[in-house]
Order: structure tokens, then sequence, then C-alpha cells
């Protein structure tokens, strides 16, 4: 029979984050064949019945998804203002999904839909260093002296930003803009349009174009498609 740790369960069933898990845990919350379980660490049996504040969880198949998602929509399951989520795209499909990370209401771009846990929490965790690719239309056009500062880091909210990669892949004179490509390995709160904003060319628009080795390809806005389990394996030991 095989045993897996008991937080590894909960997080692989989508209920909580493994370290929420941790602390669901430890509360006295969860119970394994009708017996509370307390102890971190604890191993449990693939058919042992868990339940966590009463409700047994169910173990779903895991599925992953590439998401186009539209500007004006919120990465969250739900919004307290009645705005459109993420979630809402899913509706037709028979198991519960959410966003690994967010993008901002009004950026639009690629976005990972999961109820995959254990993958959720390894992309999300800092030393892992996931690069994502954003292009912004930013007001003005940037210096050698400002794209130095975006590429040696920023100090942003009294930390200062990994290094990142600028290209300027587009100069409009006349509007006094350009279309510019980001390359960053973190995803502090609005980093993107913070950065730009420190060298003083607030973002106009942007997208998130890449993440890892995954593009849109031929995705239109509010479309998805399911990742191969090669493209899961490969994402599960990205550099």
């Amino acid at each position: 029979m095989v045993l897996q740790r008991l937080q590894k369960v909960i997080a692989e069933a989508g209920v909580a984050s493994r370290r929420k898990a941790e602390k669901l845990i430890v509360e006295g919350r969860v119970m394994v064949d009708g017996k509370p379980v307390t102890e971190l660490g604890s191993k449990v049996e693939t058919v042992s019945n868990i339940t966590v504040d009463g409700e047994p969880i169910e173990r779903e198949s895991h599925h992953t998804y590439i998401f186009y998602k539209p500007r004006g929509v919120v990465s969250t399951a739900s919004d307290d203002k009645g705005r459109k989520t993420v979630v809402d795209y899913f509706e037709d499909l028979p198991y519960r999904l959410y966003p690994i990370g967010r993008l901002d209401y009004d950026t639009s771009g690629l976005l990972l839909m999961t109820n995959d846990g254990e993958l959720a929490n390894l992309l999300m965790h800092p030393r892992n260093k996931v690069a994502k690719v954003y292009v912004a239309k930013i007001s003005g056009q940037l210096t050698p002296e400002e794209i130095n500062r975006l590429t040696r880091g920023i100090e942003l909210d009294h930390r200062k930003t990994a290094p990142a990669k600028v290209k300027v892949l587009r100069t409009d004179h006349k509007k006094k803009s350009q279309i510019v490509q980001l390359t960053i390995h973190e995803g502090h709160y609005h980093q993107v349009k913070k950065m730009f904003k420190a060298v003083k060319h607030p973002v106009e628009k942007l997208a998130r174009e890449k993440y890892s080795f995954l593009t849109l390809d031929s995705l239109v806005s509010g479309k998805y498609r399911e990742l191969s389990h090669a493209e899961v394996d490969r994402l599960k030991h990205v550099d």
C-alpha cells in the first residue's frame, strides 16, 4: 500500500496549500479514518478516508490548463464586487481549478489554472525563479540608463528586484510611447507596473506572453487548452 504525507494529500486535493494544510492538521481539524491526526509528517494510505472540518476531501485526477486571461477579469475564485473571475471560464469542467499566481485585473495574457496543489506550490516558490515574459506599452521612451536600472534591479517596497531582461520592441515617436518586453523571475504585487513607474514610464497596457517555456501559441483571449503530461512534467523540472 502506498503511503503519502497527510499535508501533501490535502494540498493535492485542492483543499489548501501545503503550509495551510499543516496548520489545519496542528489545529486538529483533520481526521483520518474517523480519528483526529495532529502530528505533522503523519502518513496515510491512498485509500484512507480523510476529512477536513468534517467534510471528506475528494482526490481528483490532476489537470492543468494554459489560459489566455482577458483584461477586466479577476484572478481569483470569487469577487466581492461581482466582477468576472478566471474560474468562471471553467464552469463546465467537472473539477475545481484555481490560478497559479495572479495577473492584475487590467492585465491580459498567459495564466496557468490547475487543481494540482503540489505543482502550484512548486511554481510559486521563490527559489524556483520561473521566467515570466511581459510585453508592456509604456509612456515615453526608455533611456539607456533607465534600461540599465531595470536590468540591474530596482528598489521597490524596501527590497531590490532581481535582475531582469529588457528589450525595446517598438518606439512610436508620434505618440511618445514604446512597446517593451520585460522578463522577470519574481511575481511581487504589481511588480512590472512598479518597475516602469520607478523609471518614470507608466504602463498603459500590459500582457504576459510567456511563462517558463509555455506561450499562448494560437490561443485567443478567453480560451484555454489542457497541458500534456509531458508539459506538466517539464514544468516540474523547470530551472
